[in-house]
């Protein structure tokens, strides 16, 4: 069954946490900052990937070489944990648990509180897919495909039906409805318009 409820985070105004720098904390890191590149991102690792130190020096992220403390994740909001030991990963997992922090321990369902699916962007337009932890490959290729299949000129529409959202003075309801007929055409097909 699938119970997951999707959100949009503000990480640049979020403390976040990664802790591991090698292979697997690059990739968290690069789609992280891919999606919202001026997130507020701490990395803690014994070792940094190439990829993390490059990462560092074009955003705003603060990296700390040495061990992973408990006291790192004080004024943390959200924790992904990518390191290459198991033990320690559900240790911080139970810590972040006890804290009421939201936790991933990537590659590791079982102990993730949240998902971290493909995520497509265009402009205003952001599109997350998730395949509730089952295959991260398949989020991968649909992200790939949308990224294709949706054109660049969608956010011309988006600023357009926002400033038509703006002129409308209506109630809630009725900015709604007005704008769902506005919009129903997107799901026409063009071979019964013909």
């Amino acid at each position: 069954m699938n119970e997951l409820y999707p959100i949009f985070l503000k990480v640049h105004d979020l403390p976040i946490l990664i802790v591991g720098g090698g292979n697997v904390g690059a990739e968290k890191l690069h789609f992280m900052l891919k999606s919202s590149p001026n997130a507020n991102v701490l990395v803690v690792a014994t070792y940094f990937h190439e990829e993390v130190l490059q990462l560092a020096k074009k955003h705003m992220v603060q990296l700390i070489q040495r061990p992973f403390e408990f006291s790192d994740l004080n004024q943390k909001s959200l924790v992904i944990v990518a390191t290459d030991n198991p033990k320690l990963n559900i240790s911080i997992y139970r810590e972040c648990r006890s804290r009421n922090l939201l936790v991933n321990v990537a590659d590791n369902p079982e102990y993730c509180d949240f998902y971290l699916g493909g995520i497509v962007t265009k402009g205003n337009l952001k599109v997350a897919i998730s395949t509730n932890g089952k295959s991260p490959t398949a989020a991968k290729r649909l992200r790939q495909l949308f990224e294709q299949v949706l054109p660049e000129e969608i956010d011309d529409l988006l600023d357009n039906l926002n400033d038509y959202r703006k002129t409308l003075e209506l109630d809630f309801e009725g900015k709604v409805n007005a704008l769902n007929e506005l919009t129903a055409g997107l799901l026409n097909d063009p071979e019964k318009t013909n």
